[in-house]
């Protein structure tokens, strides 16, 4: 048996009935649009009585509704329900926009529909979700601080209610109504504003708030557009898949280096180039003239280039461009023609790849490289290795590394093929180096003779000019029927010489 308590003094009891005004769950009517806030019934006060402060005031919201108590209600359609729960699915949002950004642009594109009747006409199905739209007004707005066309004020383009991009949107941080001077803390800076320092300014207002260095430049840029002109610039074209055909019909065509992509009309095509070379070949053995024929040479170059020829015939004109430039000393042009030459001889193309690489290692040998010295060797097949030009270049390197002069020089009066323009790069500082050693081998004299058959000179004239031309001419001196040289008196100023000749090697077109 249970006795019931009697309830505390001041409470009230309630009954085992509830009617409607006591239910636990408060009626709230459905909210039809965002702008209309939601209307709440007030509540019976159960319990204790409650009375609000007296500074308190009611919502805004609540005294409309008393004041208008037949508001009027719109009927969604259900196409704008399924846009409204499409943008807030999970799988559309985008981390780069904020929910409030989101919710500020699904109001005003819904709202903007229902102040122009579209509501019921607007395909709501494709239209693009509030988060892409805010993204492409920041893409709008970024490419008009660039370029700055009219801005039309047009209504909904592309089903998307576009914006003003200098108005902040609702996420910005309270901006102040429109009229007042309040300004935000960031705004009061010295400096440029975010914004300012990611995007170019606009160059038709004042330069006011900036730097003397950004004045400047801004200065400059204007002077490089023309004026105030835009600096956007179209995007460059897609690049060719191919070579190009040259259409051009002219046999001599004087050389050009290429600044832009090159266009068919202006390069010849591989019968007009054949025939070219066979006119060049001609004008070189009448006229000898040099500058013309590289001019012309570098020019067909470059039309096999750019239409990507690689075969017999580019190895044959670049052979004939090697050999006319050993032959005018050019060592610049020689070069470029032996590293492309190397390139077509491992792609398998027909030449005289025996002839040039007995060049290559000639030249390294006047270059003092003794890197590429090595892999030129290391290049060499046995077979190769006995081949009389290339045995001839390894015995010459075996005799300046022995510092064997006599067996140098040797070498020197008899080179095959075009070797000897290129050993007369480099014999005058190997002279000077065996002069050295002559005169410190003999004690008081030695005849100029002597010293022509030695050195390789053609005559003792030739001798004696090369000793003076090194500043020996005190030391030479007439005993009865001959010249002899003073070896004795000479000291180290064949040393000097020889240092300086090996010190600086006058080379253009190395790579």
């Amino acid at each position: 048996m249970s006795w019931a308590q009697p309830p505390p003094p001041g409470v009230q009891t309630m009954s085992s009935t509830y009617s409607a005004h006591n239910a636990a769950y408060t009626a709230v009517p459905v909210r039809q649009g965002f702008s209309q806030a939601y209307l709440t019934q007030p509540q019976p006060q159960v319990g204790y009585a409650y009375s609000a402060p007296a500074s308190a005031s009611p919502p805004s919201t609540i005294a409309s509704s008393d004041s208008q108590p037949q508001q009027q209600k719109f009927d969604w359609p259900d196409s704008v329900r399924r846009y409204v729960q499409r943008s807030f699915q999970s799988s559309n949002l985008d981390p780069s926009v904020s929910r409030a950004e989101m919710e500020a642009k699904l109001k005003d594109t819904i709202r903007y529909s229902q102040e122009t009747g579209t509501m019921y006409t607007t395909d709501w199905d494709s239209m693009d979700l509030p988060q892409t739209i805010v993204k492409n007004e920041r893409q709008q707005a970024l490419m008009q601080t660039v370029v700055s066309p009219p801005v039309a004020k047009t209504p909904l383009t592309s089903n998307v209610a576009t914006a003003n991009p200098k108005k902040r949107k609702s996420s910005d941080l309270s901006e102040p109504v429109q009229g007042s001077e309040v300004t935000v803390p960031w705004r009061m800076a010295k400096g440029n504003a975010l914004g300012d320092r990611i995007t170019k300014p606009s160059m038709d207002g004042p330069l006011q708030g900036k730097s003397k260095s950004q004045k400047n430049a801004e200065k400059r840029q204007r002077r490089g557009d023309g004026g105030y002109q835009s600096t956007y610039r179209s995007p460059s074209p897609e690049p060719r898949k191919g070579p190009i055909v040259g259409l051009n019909q002219t046999l001599l065509k004087k050389y050009f280096r290429l600044t832009s992509e090159p266009k068919a009309k202006d390069v010849r095509p591989l019968y007009i180039l054949v025939q070219t070379l066979e006119l060049l070949k001609k004008k070189w053995r009448q006229e000898a003239n040099y500058n013309f024929i590289c001019d012309q040479f570098k020019s067909m170059r470059q039309d096999l280039t750019v239409q990507h020829i690689r075969n017999d015939f580019t190895v044959s004109v670049y052979e004939i461009h090697a050999r006319i430039a050993l032959e005018m000393g050019d060592m610049g042009e020689y070069n470029q023609c032996q590293t492309q030459l190397r390139a077509l001889y491992k792609a398998g193309h027909k030449g005289n790849p025996i002839e040039f690489k007995a060049y290559r290692i000639l030249y390294f040998i006047f270059s003092l490289n003794p890197v590429g010295l090595n892999d030129a060797i290391a290049d060499l097949t046995t077979a190769e290795k006995e081949e009389r030009p290339i045995k001839h270049a390894l015995n010459v390197r075996s005799a300046l590394a022995l510092g064997n002069h006599h067996k140098f020089f040797q070498l020197y009066l008899d080179v095959p093929n075009m070797g000897a323009y290129l050993m007369d790069k480099f014999v005058e500082r190997e002279r000077l180096a065996a002069l050295a050693v002559i005169c410190k081998g003999f004690r008081r004299s030695l005849r100029l003779r002597h010293i022509t058959e030695e050195l390789g000179f053609e005559s003792d004239a030739e001798a004696a000019q090369f000793i003076i031309d090194h500043k020996g001419h005190p030391f030479l001196k007439e005993d009865k029927d001959y010249i002899v040289l003073m070896t004795s008196e000479v000291g180290s100023v064949f040393d000097d010489q020889r240092a300086k000749a090996f010190k600086t090697i006058d080379l253009k077109g190395q790579i």
